[in-house]
């Protein structure tokens, strides 16, 4: 977690691991991740893509919109692999002040 005061993804992320083990007919995340994490992943892949379909039509609050309802599901795939923000951001902290071509070449 970022300091003393969580930010809101880290408040959506602690919330998303504490529906995990909710009742599935009262919490949509606890749904989805019973379904699995094929399942979460599908969800979290037609977000991106309603994403994409607003920020080509150019439609800044759609755009928002989707951003939000695909960082939901991201983070919901996520938990349903058992890999935390914190550990995404753990990735992205060893990658920063590398360059980006750098940093992929790295990975072959």
């Amino acid at each position: 977690m970022s300091g003393p005061h969580p930010t809101g993804l880290h408040r959506l992320a602690e919330t998303i691991a504490a529906r995990k083990g909710a009742d599935p007919e009262t919490s949509w995340t606890a749904k989805l991740l019973a379904k699995g994490p094929e399942k979460c992943a599908e969800k979290f892949g037609e977000e991106a893509v309603e994403a994409i379909i607003e920020a080509v039509k150019g439609d800044r609050a759609k755009l928002i919109s989707e951003a939000a309802d695909t960082l939901y599901h991201l983070l919901v795939m996520l938990a349903a692999r058992d890999v935390t923000l914190s550990d995404v951001e753990n990735e992205l902290d060893r990658r920063e002040g590398r360059s980006g071509i750098e940093e992929k070449a790295s990975r072959k």
